[in-house]
């Protein structure tokens, strides 16, 4: 990625304050672009602590409102010139989508037309990425996923990730529209604060001394994607799908390829963290997918990617992150 591609850049950013979209903004700023957040009314007061960790908060434009609202999102384009837009604002947490399926069918899926309708209609827009997610496939019988394969996403947030994706690829093919699709593992690192997830709840209750809990069997297998991989990967894709127009509308997979249990994961932390506690293995019951992982051929292939970190060394920069602000 040359290192001086996004200087001045106008970019616009939906999900900014959420786990990836929080390292895509400081990666970005660290690379002199112009940086335009999308910030929701609804819950301003609870986001806007994230982006204050990174010192930024006087050098953003904030725009307050939400990709349900297209005639925002076309003023935002508009007014600002944007160039790239960076679409990661989404409802991920699979248990919510399970509870209220309609809000997050709202937010993931029309959220992503209205953002694909406002660049279709705003000709200063020459990139924008989707972030789509390796459950868009659904349950495979053959693995790793690789982006030939069906998107069958059954639960309500799995298909809200197909859906999304395919709308996607419909506006790339119908309209020209300079877009590309992420197709991302788990993401972890630091700045994630839902505690509900297995890295950071198990982070946190090892140093508070307490037994992490897996809730499942432990046996579902994952990939787990380091966050600031994944942030410099999004960026390396906008700027090659800038240069190469025939890059438009397709999907890449994005995975350090290294495969893992939950339980395994768990006892990884354990051990980097030097505890001797055990998991509480709960074995609940769970209808989500039992193995999920990543072929990221593609993108080595066409891109030229390859991950900067290891499984290891990015759980050794995240324990790092959470030692840091839980204990100091």
């Amino acid at each position: 990625m040359s290192t001086d591609f996004w200087r001045d850049k106008r970019v616009f950013i939906t999900g900014a304050t959420g786990l990836l979209g929080g390292w895509l903004v400081q990666r970005l700023h660290e690379h002199g672009a112009s940086i335009v957040c999308l910030i929701r009314k609804r819950r301003q007061t609870d986001e806007l602590p994230r982006l204050m960790r990174t010192g930024l908060m006087d050098r953003l434009t904030f725009v307050q409102g939400d990709v349900e609202d297209r005639a925002l999102l076309l003023r935002t384009l508009s007014e600002h010139n944007i160039e790239t837009v960076f679409h990661v604002a989404a409802q991920a947490i699979v248990a919510s989508a399970n509870r209220d399926p309609i809000s997050t069918f709202e937010t993931n899926v029309r959220g992503t037309w209205n953002i694909l309708e406002a660049c279709r209609l705003s000709p200063s827009v020459r990139a924008l990425l989707m972030a789509s997610s390796d459950k868009a496939y659904g349950d495979q019988e053959v693995l790793p996923y690789t982006e030939d394969m069906p998107l069958q996403g059954r639960q309500p947030y799995e298909a809200s990730k197909s859906c999304a994706d395919l709308v996607t690829q419909s506006y790339a093919h119908t309209f020209g529209l300079p877009a590309a699709i992420t197709r991302c593992g788990n993401f972890f690192g630091g700045g994630d604060l839902n505690w509900n997830r297995v890295v950071p709840g198990t982070i946190r209750s090892i140093i508070r001394g307490e037994r992490p809990v897996i809730r499942s069997d432990g046996q579902f297998v994952r990939d787990y994607f380091y966050i600031e991989d994944a942030a410099a990967a999004y960026m390396l894709l906008a700027e090659r799908l800038m240069a190469n127009p025939e890059l438009k509308g397709l999907a890449f997979n994005f995975s350090n390829e290294t495969q893992v249990t939950v339980l395994e994961l768990v006892n990884l932390i354990l051990r980097k963290m030097g505890s001797s506690l055990r998991p509480d293995v709960q074995n609940q019951p769970s209808k989500e997918i039992r193995n999920q992982f990543l072929s990221a051929e593609r993108a080595r292939r066409m891109l030229g990617w390859k991950p900067q970190f290891t499984l290891e060394e990015g759980l050794d920069r995240t324990i790092a992150w959470y030692r840091e602000i839980l204990i100091s």
